[in-house]
């Protein structure tokens, strides 16, 4: 009931448009949704990439739903999606490779929306997709600014990379521990922001806003205002 509430909410302020990601390498078709907010663009936007298939991860995960929220209260369009395997996106789970390809494709995609500022363009995940996010993001020139909740850190990831980055953990995650996780940061390369939120769990429940709010609030910096 909860998510239901949340879910409707969350449609009342924001423009969402079903949209589909052609992989041309694979010939796979990835679900997704283009989230716009409900003033004249073009807007910054971001790419968001969803906990781990395996798992019950999708694009309508409730942290995936919050920082979209957030981002349209903010002037800041998303671009969610079903990494492969998920939903009606085709194909199968690849280990984080291939979905590291699709989070490439989203993010040419989302760059050459007609209502997209292509200048303006970061990319978040949370949990399994912050570690598609943090590893895409090092590397593709697309991307401007780079945020991720409760991620798997890869190892070395971002410690040369200069564009700015956001991190938020739970203090309680029990999952991801958020000692690992200061532990994987202290390497990465400034600017960056490390968040740890007390009485948080890996999975956020109750602290929706919270955390939508924090996120949002970066890329309204670095994006929106800090060109």
């Amino acid at each position: 009931m909860f998510f239901c509430r949340y879910f409707r909410v969350y449609r009342e302020v924001t423009h969402m448009r079903k949209i589909q990601i052609d992989l041309p390498s694979s010939g796979l078709v990835l679900e997704a949704c283009l989230d716009l907010p409900p003033v004249p663009g073009p807007f910054p936007g971001v790419v968001l990439c969803h906990p781990h298939p395996l798992y019950g991860g999708n694009m309508n995960n409730n942290v995936i739903l919050a920082v979209s929220r957030a981002l349209s209260s903010n002037g800041i369009a998303s671009l969610r999606f079903n990494f492969r395997g998920v939903g009606r996106s085709q194909g199968c789970f690849d280990n984080g490779i291939g979905e590291r390809e699709d989070a490439q494709a989203a993010l040419l995609l989302l760059a050459n929306q007609e209502e997209i500022d292509s200048s303006r363009i970061g990319i978040m995940g949370y949990s399994f997709g912050g570690m598609v996010a943090l590893a895409v993001g090092d590397t593709n020139d697309v991307v401007r600014a780079i945020a991720a909740v409760s991620p798997v850190i890869p190892a070395n990831v971002l410690k040369k990379c200069t564009k700015p980055k956001l991190i938020v953990t739970g203090a309680e995650d029990n999952i991801i521990p958020p000692s690992s996780v200061l532990k994987e940061t202290a390497g990465m390369a400034e600017p960056k922001i490390i968040e740890l939120i007390p009485g948080v769990d890996h999975f956020w429940w109750g602290y929706e806003a919270k955390v939508g709010n924090i996120v949002a609030g970066f890329f309204a910096h670095v994006l929106a205002f800090g060109r």
